[in-house]
Formats: C-alpha cells, sequence, structure tokens
C-alpha cells in the first residue's frame, strides 16, 4: 500500500511500486485530466506537477515518489500562476482538439510560478517537451505572455496568396 498527496488529499492506493502515475492517477484515483499520448515522455500530454515542478507522469514510477506532492490539471486553477494560465488560455483560444491542453497548461504554470516574465527563449525552452498536434504554438506562446504580462499579446497572421495568383 502507497500513500501519496494528490492536490492536496491523501490517498491510499494498492498498487505495484513501478506503475506509472500516470496509470495510477486515471484508473486509481479516478482523476482523468491527465491524458496519456505517447508513453515515452516525449509528447507532455501526462505532464502533471511534482513538488511544483513539471514531470511526464507517464514514466514516473508511482514508488519513486514518496512524500513529494503531486498536483494534477484538476487542481491547478487553485494557485494564482495556474488561474492566470487558464484565462489567458480562453482569451487566446488556444485550444483547437484541446488533448494536449492539459499537459501544455501544466507546463506553462510551472514556468510562470519559475519566471513571472519570460522572454521567448524561456518560454520555447519550457514548452518544447509538449507536442500540440493542431499546431496552435503561436497562441500558446501569446497566452503565457498574457498570463505573465496582464494585458493581451498580439498575434501575427501570417497571409499567403493563393496559388497562380499574382503577388
Amino acid at each position: 500500500m502507497l500513500s501519496l498527496s494528490v492536490n492536496g488529499e491523501s490517498h491510499s492506493v494498492d498498487v505495484p511500486p513501478d506503475m506509472p502515475l500516470l496509470w495510477v492517477l486515471r484508473d486509481v484515483i479516478g482523476l482523468t485530466g491527465t491524458k496519456f499520448g505517447c508513453g515515452i515522455a516525449q509528447c507532455g500530454a501526462c505532464t502533471v506537477h511534482l513538488d511544483g515542478q513539471p514531470v511526464r507522469s507517464c514514466v514516473l514510477a508511482v514508488g519513486s515518489i514518496g512524500s513529494k506532492a503531486v498536483t494534477t490539471i484538476e487542481a491547478i486553477g487553485d494557485t494564482p500562476s495556474g488561474q492566470k494560465i487558464q484565462q489567458a488560455w480562453l482569451d487566446a483560444d488556444v485550444v483547437q482538439c484541446g488533448y494536449c491542453q492539459s499537459g501544455q497548461i501544466m507546463s506553462a504554470t510551472a514556468l510562470l510560478k519559475r519566471s513571472p516574465n519570460p522572454t521567448d527563449a524561456e518560454i520555447d525552452a519550457a514548452m518544447s517537451g509538449n507536442i500540440c498536434r493542431c499546431a496552435t504554438y503561436v497562441r500558446i506562446r501569446a497566452a503565457i505572455k498574457q498570463a505573465a504580462t496582464g494585458k493581451p499579446e498580439g498575434m501575427q497572421t501570417i497571409v499567403t496568396a493563393p496559388e497562380g495568383a499574382a503577388s
């Protein structure tokens, strides 16, 4: 029997210690906001916080957590940076299919906590492990900047002429 602190609540789980945290969260505790993407820590869909640091729950053995606190997407809005990110995500209309968004939000929230006004390079580095198949990266960056500054970030639109049209 393992004891976990998840979103401020204590959970006793009877699982093998090598079971990935992702499956404990989803299948045992019932918190399904954290998504399975690739299973090899490459896409970021499974990102949660472990003592405030973003980690990939698909490869993190639950037995290795010890007394560290786990925070999932279900509770990130209870934090100041989480509230800012979630509101900016809505304002910037980031979400398309939405599958990667819990992981994106978890990574962005951790970034703002450690760097309240991140540069483009810091945003790129922090978000580089999160893949969005819908390619909403421009909106993700705009939302992070809005959350940091409190001001909507203008988005650039690239318009190309239709094929065969004179430029």
